[in-house]
């Protein structure tokens, strides 16, 4: 079974170059986060063109802003949209979505970025952490979390950790809310099986050739349980699907359980041409 996590940044424009990518990589359930359209939009934009592909899904979105969905053609079963008892900034957002699918219970979620460290933003996103850890310690067995999580696990998973000081993304609390995201029984995919690469990066700020360069972080994330991790084969970032013309800016994430049809190739499909040096670049907003 190939999951794949991908934040699309606004689907109505993504659609040029989603429908070719799915006849590619085929997954079996894919994610999508910042699909920035209503349920009903969404449907009627690419429920045909889904349903003729064999897939089904699950929706949870609102017009212009955030917005999730899973796509399955494994089963869609027990759809539950939101976190129960999760906080709204003011009111609860089209954050996450979850199903079963496969056997597996799948939760796309869209965490809250947080804007500036301390501010009304990044408070709400440490309540909503919190909210989707205790979701998930109570939830069933096997489960995988992915999605964007808006934050980069370590230094190794942003180009240069000098260049984020003072941003959001690398803080120690997010950090620590994500631990305890998976203190509850989930595992890092990707840096598990890539332990040793440096530069393994989802998201690319449009600015400045960012891409070109590689100055990129890690925060399109696939966590999950023992019971699914043990049958991963294959996970790699699709790097192919940033390139070209307008592309989103984070990268799909694709994980392979059972067997891997593209062989065990990542951890970026294709490696960066060029990356800019450590400590030679600066963030667009700084």
């Amino acid at each position: 079974m190939r999951i794949v996590t991908w934040n699309v940044n606004s689907l109505k424009q993504r659609v040029p170059r989603l429908l070719p990518w799915l006849g590619e990589r085929r997954p079996d359930v894919l994610c999508l986060q910042e699909t920035k359209l209503a349920d009903d939009a969404f449907s009627e934009l690419m429920g045909t063109e889904l349903s003729d592909r064999g897939y089904e899904v699950a929706t949870h979105g609102e017009a212009a802003w955030n917005g999730v969905a899973i796509l399955s053609r494994v089963g869609l079963e027990d759809v539950v949209t939101g976190i129960e008892g999760g906080p709204g900034f003011p009111n609860p957002e089209a954050r996450a979505v979850s199903a079963t699918c496969g056997g597996i219970r799948v939760v796309c979620v869209y965490v809250p970025n947080g804007r500036t460290p301390d501010s009304d933003h990044y408070r709400y996103k440490l309540a909503w952490l919190a909210s989707l850890t205790e979701m998930i310690q109570h939830g069933p067995r096997p489960t995988i979390v992915l999605g964007d999580m808006n934050i980069a696990p370590t230094d190794e998973d942003v180009f240069d950790p000098e260049a984020y000081i003072g941003q959001t993304h690398v803080t120690a609390p997010e950090r620590e809310a994500l631990a305890q995201l998976q203190a509850a029984g989930l595992r890092d995919i990707v840096r598990e099986r890539w332990p040793d690469t440096e530069r393994v990066f989802t998201y690319w700020d449009y600015r400045a050739g960012m891409f070109h360069q590689d100055l990129g972080m890690r925060i399109d994330l696939v966590l999950a349980s023992d019971d699914v991790a043990g049958r991963v084969k294959a996970a790699w970032i699709d790097r192919q699907a940033r390139k070209g013309k307008g592309p989103s800016d984070h990268a799909p994430v694709i994980v392979d359980l059972d067997e891997a049809p593209d062989g065990d190739i990542g951890p970026l499909v294709p490696p960066p041409s060029n990356p800019a040096k450590r400590g030679t670049k600066k963030l667009p907003q700084a």
